[in-house]
């Protein structure tokens, strides 16, 4: 599968180099050409001379090699791969990416390329778990950068939680999910996401709090997993992940055209905070007050049900249908009932009174329920949820 493809690693300067010694070999035997570049703090653990010897080619270490500047030898090598992966990405060289910084070789090649990047983080537990780790990763996400692990267990500083970098096969996998088009290949993914505004006049609407985050790291995973992803958004606080088609809407009928539009797929996932009503008066003009103390009379009427509509279809429904209940009481029960009621594979069930701080927050606790019962998850980033749900997907779908 990678018989071909061109490889540039950037080794970063942690414990776990060793193991970037071993994924230069396996992604060689797969076909890859692999171009190390070591940090000067990947130096410390392992030697240019072994990683350029398994390799096969010249390690490359500082940006200030004259002969390779007087043809912009960082430009070139950043270009010239189809792929960069960061094996281990240390958390200064995750901060250097968010923040753009190109102070030494490794962060200006990732600052100068035009391919995608999938970064392998490693490091301390504390170091992974900090705010402002946190804060880097999610602008990397957001910029599409790919993430492979990083593991819970063990590690070099005698600590045990998340931190470890994935495996070198595990690294391997991801790659070639990047340069293969991934298990999602081929395949075509609706997924609505955020709020609708239903106008009640030109500057008021009525609106819930979703924040469009869950459905945009949706999006994001499933691309990642090569699918090709059409995104229906409403009004969202969040912007939409890159590499997607992209169709703004504003209102649950125009969200409606814009998802039966979109069809056919191979998958929907109706993760948007449609509302249920709208204001059959809206009126075109300004409401004023009249003096009379008395509210303005505004009639309601309901709005399409896009998620039993698709779900429905006799001829082009989606093979999986996806919805997401948001309740505040009797969380699974209602959401068993809505799954039945609105005729779709998957209801994707959760909690959101305000004292959660999952709507508009960053974390979810899910429920995922199918045909075949109810399944807890944890609490955890939206990011973490929807790759999970992502690769469900994909092993459902074969």
């Amino acid at each position: 599968m990678l018989a071909g493809k061109r490889i540039l690693l950037i080794i970063g300067g942690g414990i776990a180099a060793y193991k970037a010694l071993e994924l230069i070999r396996r992604l060689k035997e797969r076909g890859a050409g692999v171009t190390p570049v070591l940090t000067r703090a990947a130096e410390e653990f392992v030697s240019p001379l072994s990683a350029g010897a398994l390799a096969g080619v010249r390690a490359y270490r500082h940006l200030f090699d004259l002969t390779d500047e007087a043809e912009m030898g960082h430009i070139e090598l950043s270009r010239a791969a189809d792929l960069l992966v960061v094996a281990p990405a240390t958390a200064d060289l995750l901060a250097k990416m968010a923040g753009g910084h190109a102070d030494d070789l490794a962060s200006t090649l990732l600052l100068a390329t035009d391919k995608r990047v999938l970064v392998a983080p490693a490091m301390n537990v504390r170091m992974w778990l900090h705010p402002a780790t946190q804060r880097n990763i999610a602008t990397l996400r957001a910029d599409g950068v790919l993430f492979a692990g990083p593991n819970e267990g063990d590690m070099a500083c005698g600590e045990f939680g998340p931190g470890r970098m994935a495996e070198p096969l595990e690294i391997v996998a991801a790659v070639e999910a990047a340069l293969g088009g991934g298990p999602l290949a081929g395949r075509h993914v609706i997924v609505t996401s955020g709020p609708t505004h239903e106008p009640i006049d030109p500057v008021r609407y009525i609106a819930n709090r979703s924040s469009g985050a869950q459905g945009r790291a949706l999006a994001a995973a499933l691309r990642d997993l090569g699918a090709r992803v059409t995104f229906v958004t409403g009004p969202a606080s969040v912007p939409p992940p890159p590499g997607i088609s992209v169709v703004a809407v504003e209102t649950a009928v125009e969200m409606d055209e814009a998802v039966a539009a979109a069809l056919p797929a191979d998958v929907a996932i109706f993760a948007a905070a449609v509302a249920d009503w709208r204001v059959a008066n809206a009126r075109d003009a300004k409401i004023k007050k009249d003096g009379s103390g008395k509210p303005p009379a505004l009639t309601f009427t309901e709005n399409p049900d896009i998620l039993a509509r698709v779900a429905g279809l006799k001829a082009g429904r989606p093979a999986l249908v996806v919805g997401f209940a948001a309740e505040t009481d009797d969380v699974v029960a209602h959401a068993t009932a809505k799954r039945l009621r609105k005729g779709c594979d998957w209801i994707v069930a959760n909690d959101v009174r305000p004292a959660t701080g999952i709507m508009g927050g960053a974390e979810n606790a899910v429920t995922l329920i199918t045909a075949g019962g109810a399944e807890d998850w944890p609490r955890l980033p939206k990011d973490e949820v929807a790759r999970r749900l992502a690769a469900r997907i994909a092993e459902t779908l074969g």
